[in-house]
């Protein structure tokens, strides 16, 4: 009987050993992978001590620019609704019609105004993702938070945009 319990032993070591060897050494994250979505409170404003861009920005601005983009949908969807109802276009009086064409102008070009805008969102959420957001397109300079907070959809710094607007000036000009 001692034979069989000694080889009892040695398959047991065997075992062992195998599954030893089987586990790996270490598993190692890759650099740069978050362990999952930031979340941030509502309350949460970015502030200068944080380092400028950080993955809470991102996901503030993220937050920020969406949120206006459903605002002006919304209210885009709406003005086009209620322009669609109140059509005096019929009226017999021709001084009625031609407020009524001023003021379905004017809603109009504010509702263009507002789809430009919305265009200028989508290019901030873009560049959001491919962490360009917050830096100027023509230096590469930070834009700056108060800025963003004040204009979140400012693609150049307060030098670069003042520069780009003279030079539309003077282009309107020629």
């Amino acid at each position: 009987m001692p034979k069989t319990s000694k080889v009892k032993k040695k398959v047991t070591k065997a075992k062992t050993k195998t599954v030893t060897k089987a586990k790996p050494k270490s598993i190692s994250k890759p650099k740069g992978i978050i362990k999952g979505p930031i979340k941030i409170s509502k309350t949460y404003v970015p502030k200068e001590t944080e380092k400028y861009m950080c993955e809470k920005h991102k996901v503030f601005f993220r937050m920020k620019l969406q949120e206006w983009k459903k605002e002006l949908v919304r209210a885009n969807n709406e003005a086009l609704y209620n322009g669609s109802m109140d059509d005096n276009s019929i009226s017999a009086d021709i001084v009625d019609q031609a407020s009524s064409y001023t003021d379905k102008n004017v809603e109009m070009k504010a509702i263009n105004r507002q789809i430009k805008l919305i265009s200028e969102i989508d290019k901030a959420l873009a560049r959001i993702r491919e962490d360009t957001y917050g830096f100027c397109l023509d230096t590469a300079e930070p834009i700056g938070l108060k800025r963003l907070m004040a204009r979140p959809v400012a693609k150049y710094t307060i030098a670069a945009q003042e520069k780009h607007e003279k030079d539309e000036k003077v282009h309107a000009d020629d």
